[in-house]
Parts: C-alpha cells; structure tokens; sequence
C-alpha cells in the first residue's frame, strides 16, 4: 500500500481534489490504526536531534563511521524491496538515508514501510558514503515524530503557484529550498545589522507602534480604537520622530528595527507592513550618514554573500568600488539637459506641460524637480549613487543647505533602479520644524493625505535642544530583495498581506 500511494503522490499535480481528499482519507486511516496499537506520534514529545544534514557534509571527513540522530521530513522515497532509500530534510537541507530490514528488524521495517511522503521522522545509525558516493546515515532505528494528513507537491515540479505560495507559506519552505535560503539570508542580514551597528556603538531601542500622531514620512496611515481610553490611534508610519526624541534625551547613538503601516497600495516592492530600520546619530550630518551607509552595504554584501560583485536579474552589481554621488540637480541635468537651479518656477512648469508630466497647483518648482528625477533619472541607477541635496518641498524634516535654502542636506541611495535609503542631516531648529509643519497642514487641508500633522511634543523636545544629527531609514525588505535576487518584495516577507479569498 506504501508504494501504491507514493506512487500516487509523484503525479499529484495532475490530480484532483477528489484525489486529494481520497490520499487524506488513507493517511488518517493510518493514523487511526497506529492509535489503536498505541502507536501515536502525536504523543511523542521530543525527539533526539543531534546533528543536521550541513553539519554531517561539511564535517564528513570527522564523522564518517560516527553514530547520529537526526530528524526531519521524508521527501523522497526510493523502495528497492528489503532496503530503502528516503530523503530527510532538515532546516538545514537533505539528508539521503539507508533503510534495511536487516537493520531496523521485521517489525519495525514493516512499519516504517507504511509510512509517506511528508511524514517527520527520527533517524538513528552512522554516517557512511555510498558506492555512488553520497553522503549518506545508514539507519539503525527509525521512529514516526508526526503523521502527515495531507501529501506534498510532485516532487519535480514543486510549489509553482505564487498565489499558493504566499497564502501557505509553510507548504511553500517544505518543497522549495530556495525560499528556506531566502529566508535565512534574511535572518543574517538584520543579524549582520546589529553587529555592524553594536560596532559603530549605537543602542537598539523600541519605540510604540500605536500613536496620536502618525508623522515621519509621507503616507496615509491605518487607524484603530483603544476601548480603555475611548481614544482613535493610528499605527505609526515611520520610526523617526521618536527616535530623534531619544536623540534630544541625550542617547546620541540609537536605532530600531520593527514594523511600520502604511495605508497604501500594493505592488512588486510595497507590502502595507513592511520592515524599517531607522538610526539617528549625534553630533554628525548627511555626510556622515553617506560614510556609514556605504560602510553597512560592503559589509552586508561581504557577510551574506561572500563577495562585493553579485547579481540581480540581468545586472552585475558592483560595491567594491566607491558609491557615486550627484546632487538631485545635476542629476536631471545630466539625463534632460535640463539645469532647474537656472529656470523659473514658470518655466519648469511649462517644460512639464510639454513633456506629459501631470502636476497639480500646489506643487512648486521643487515638487517638479522630484517628478523629472522620478521619470527621467531613477530607471538609469543601476550601481549604488547617493542622489543628493533634494528641494525643501519634498523635505519636511531635513536641515537646509547653508549654501542654498532652496535645497536640504538630504540623501537617497538608488541601487538597481531603487531607493534603498533616505538620509538627512537632520533638522533640530524647533522655530524652522513649526513652519515646516504650518506648510504640511496647508497642503493637509489642499488634499494631501500624506502630509503631516504638527506634532506639539516633538517640538517641545526639540526646544529643550536637539544636538546636530545625522538620521537614516534603509527599508529591510528591499535590501533582502537585493541580496537575495528576488523580484517582488512578497518573496522576502514570510506572509505578506494578501486579498481575503472569501472576498
């Protein structure tokens, strides 16, 4: 009966529901007969992990003849009578195992026979090669941890369908190894994060995700109730503003890594939810934010993958060389001709008329400058370029440029066509932020409702003195999707938000 319904299971693809529903029906009847004999994997409740399936190749040479125990998922199963060969995975990846009645004994073959595709095991025996040469644990006993109700994907096909893919996420690192080492990159990337940070001395700190007042970036945010005190909050947007509290508190050094919400679409790199690290640093500018940035990627890139050369989609990129940096101006320049530092506000908006690029009365002159570096510039970033100096209008939260008002001291960093980071030297003068937040809640009541709203404490904190400050966000998922070759940002989010089937 095992091999019948293993053999079932290698054209499932092909199958219906029906046949699906008919494979459940006999694995819960196995289950029902492994109770009656008082034979329950669910009772069990440990099991004996000695070593994984990495651990055994990569030290091979030291454990070969060496007893082990290892647990894991069959998910392959290769029935050559009195001696079988199944695959077992791990969280580390494969393991073959040889099965042989001799071994286990009559009885416990007899079982182990009946088992399936899917189901969690313990394996104890030792490590030996093959007479093909693979690396191999000839089991010495085999135990049933947990029974599996429902089969897996066809094995060479695997999990194709995205939509299945993201709404079971747990099917999805199963049978598709790549997901598992994306999502295990990612774990080292934030890891590496806060190595790299503890360095540079910088604190992690927590901030609340439930506020008054959603400020810090341009988006529209959820909203909720809090029963107890009969109060509307929203989830915050942003981590900046009460990161820069803690830099008026005296921290000097601090970040976060957590959840922000943003009430927006979704699309190949936005997910409502996604994951922000913000730092604010004392005593420093954008400058200095442009040095540690670079620092941080070369660092990321050599931990997570090896090297600072790697490939995304079609393109090499490089970040062994040193990251280029123009400002927002010349950067139009040199991809329209255009120099918007010697055009009026009326010519700006004729060139945009002409051009097809749609604006709207409140905009100024520096709200055009983005548009054009949006549609003529950011398709051309593909190798890491700090883009600097932005118009004030787009800045709300940014020191102006000592030079020339009319910019701030304001970075992003575009790799692969993406903005990866946006930096500021920050602003700390609390009678500049009022005004700023005066012209926030004008264009709050034009329409815009992803402008801000004056925020009374943050400026109050800023009157007891904030120190000059470098601040920076670098959007995690997009750095996972970078050095992770993945093309939509629901490839890097474990469960992504996603349409109610019902509806």
């Amino acid at each position: 009966m095992a091999n019948e319904i293993n053999e079932k299971e290698e054209i499932l693809e092909e199958q219906t529901q029906e046949d699906i529903n008919e494979l459940r029906r006999i694995r819960l009847e196995k289950l029902e007969n492994l109770q009656k004999a008082g034979k329950d994997p669910f009772e069990i409740t440990v099991a004996e992990q000695s070593i994984t399936a990495k651990e055994i190749v990569d030290n091979f040479e030291t454990l070969e003849n060496t007893d082990v125990s290892i647990c894991g998922r069959i998910m392959t199963w290769r029935d050559m009578g009195k001696a079988n060969f199944i695959d077992v995975r791990d969280r580390s990846g494969r393991m073959q195992v040889y099965v042989r009645i001799n071994d286990i004994g009559e009885e416990e073959f007899a079982e182990f026979k009946k088992w399936d595709i899917g189901d969690i095991v313990e394996v104890k025996g030792f490590v030996f090669r093959t007479r093909r040469g693979e690396i191999s644990v000839h089991a010495k006993s085999v135990k049933l941890l947990t029974k599996s109700l429902l089969p897996l994907p066809e094995k060479f096909h695997g999990l194709k369908d995205v939509d299945t893919r993201y709404r079971q996420r747990y099917l999805d690192l199963i049978v598709n190894p790549d997901s598992m080492d994306t999502f295990i990159k990612r774990s080292m990337i934030i890891k590496e994060i806060r190595s790299f940070l503890d360095a540079e001395n910088f604190i992690e700190v927590e901030t609340p995700m439930l506020v008054q007042n959603a400020g810090g970036a341009a988006a529209r945010p959820f909203l909720t109730h809090h029963n107890s005190l009969n109060e509307d909050l929203k989830l915050r947007i942003s981590l900046e503003l009460y990161l820069k509290r803690l830099i008026a508190g005296g921290m000097e050094r601090v970040y976060e890594i957590g959840r922000v919400f943003r009430n927006e679409g979704l699309d190949i790199r936005h997910n409502p939810e996604f994951t922000l690290m913000e730092l604010y640093q004392a005593y420093t500018d954008y400058n200095g934010m442009m040095d540690l940035t670079e620092r941080l990627f070369k660092h990321l890139a050599m931990k997570v993958l090896g090297t600072t050369k790697f490939t995304y989609g079609d393109n090499e990129i490089d970040f062994s060389k040193p990251f280029e940096r123009i400002t927002m101006t010349e950067a139009v320049k040199k991809y329209t001709s255009i120099d918007f530092d010697e055009i009026s506000f009326e010519e700006a908006k004729k060139l945009a008329d002409e051009r097809g690029i749609e604006y709207e009365p409140r905009h100024k002159k520096g709200d055009l400058l983005s548009m054009f570096f949006e549609e003529y510039v950011e398709k051309h970033l593909i190798q890491p370029t700090f883009v600097l100096d932005h118009p004030i209008e787009i800045s709300p939260l940014t020191k102006k440029k000592p030079s020339d008002p009319e910019k701030v001291e304001r970075f992003e960093l575009f790799v692969n066509t993406w903005e990866m980071c946006n930096a500021y030297s920050e602003l700390n003068d609390p009678i500049d932020q009022r005004e700023r937040f005066k012209a926030q809640e004008e264009l709050l009541a034009q329409g815009d409702e992803e402008a801000n709203h004056t925020d009374e404490d943050f400026l109050t904190a800023l009157e007891y003195g904030m120190p000059p400050t470098g601040g920076i966000g670098y959007g995690i998922d997009r750095l996972v999707m970078l050095l992770t070759n993945s093309s939509a940002i629901r490839d890097v989010l474990l469960f992504p938000t996603m349409k109610s089937l019902d509806k």
